[in-house]
């Protein structure tokens, strides 16, 4: 029986076929497996099996410059690979069960939330040609996803009710495909205010009759877009240039909702349900610094509303 894991295969080929059977997003693709494991082969292509341990993939990945979930997508199928590995009794147990790697990492973009004012919006809309611009304006007033928002097709709009059908998502790594929302809470309905319907009322010229069924089209092409990260290259960036206006992420029109709705006082629980959040309490977290405070003095509200006191 072979020993020299790292030079064989079958283990790799065994755990695409997993992957593909089992559905999981990002490595439904053949090729996945084998990209996310080139790393790692490339490192310790020249060990034996037996010798390696947790101590190696450890100091290994500390050497990674790429984000947590970069390295967790390389170890992750390679834990499935040294199951495979174990159960086909090549290794005694697998090094790297149950074992999860995580260096400290500076704040994500995504979590430095730096929304858009009214003015800005309007800058933005009013430099945006005519195809471009209800996919911006509904992104700012209905708080999706990018990655949402180029996977909505028109079957989930529910016109009479004016909502919307939150289902699938479209990262870059999904080359076109559609996947489940990132989130269980992903998965949801939402309200459809005034700003957001007059946006799908005019995409409705541009797409309702394309035969993909897509809401928003990448407008060079005139095909629904490939990924999230296009709408960035293709109109995002020379809009706010054109705009002048400071330049963030297509992300930050999500946060620009939030803050919106939050900052006028809407119910946190609305609001976190309009998100896909798990739960209010994530809400607050992320918005705490748009929660409104009452001028008056702290609980003299609710002592107000509901002190018997002077009764007796």
């Amino acid at each position: 029986m072979p020993n020299n894991f790292i030079n064989q295969s079958r283990h790799v080929s065994t755990l695409t076929y997993h992957y593909n059977t089992l559905g999981y997003k990002a490595f439904s693709q053949p090729k996945k497996p084998y990209n996310y494991l080139n790393p790692f082969f490339t490192y310790f292509g020249h060990m034996m099996l037996a010798e390696l341990n947790r101590g190696h993939v450890r100091t290994w990945a500390a050497t990674l410059t790429c984000s947590n979930k970069r390295i967790s997508n390389i170890i992750s199928p390679l834990r499935a690979a040294l199951d495979d590995a174990m159960h086909d009794e090549l290794i005694a147990s697998n090094p790297l069960a149950a074992w999860h790697y995580r260096k400290i990492e500076p704040p994500k973009e995504s979590d430095d939330i730096d929304p858009f004012t009214a003015e800005e919006q309007a800058a933005i809309l009013a430099a945006l040609p005519s195809d471009c611009l209800p996919l911006v304006q509904f992104a700012f007033w209905s708080g999706l996803r990018t990655s949402e928002l180029v996977a909505l097709e028109w079957g989930d709009i529910d016109w009479r009710q004016k909502r919307c059908r939150i289902t699938r998502a479209i990262t870059q790594a999904a080359k076109g495909t559609a996947e489940t929302t990132k989130t269980t809470a992903g998965t949801r309905t939402i309200d459809l205010l005034p700003r957001a319907l007059e946006a799908l009322n005019k995409q409705k010229a541009l797409s309702l009759l394309h035969p993909s069924g897509r809401v928003f089209l990448n407008p060079r092409t005139g095909e629904p877009w490939a990924g999230d990260q296009a709408i960035r290259k293709t109109l995002w960036t020379h809009a706010l240039k054109r705009a002048g206006v400071r330049y963030r992420r297509p992300y930050q029109t999500r946060h620009t909702y939030a803050s919106m709705m939050v900052s006028a006082g809407e119910p946190l629980a609305w609001v976190s349900k309009q998100m896909g959040h798990t739960s209010v309490v994530t809400t607050a977290r992320i918005y705490s610094g748009w929660i409104p405070t009452t001028k008056s003095q702290p609980g003299m509200l609710a002592t107000t509303k509901f002190d018997i006191s002077s009764i007796f």
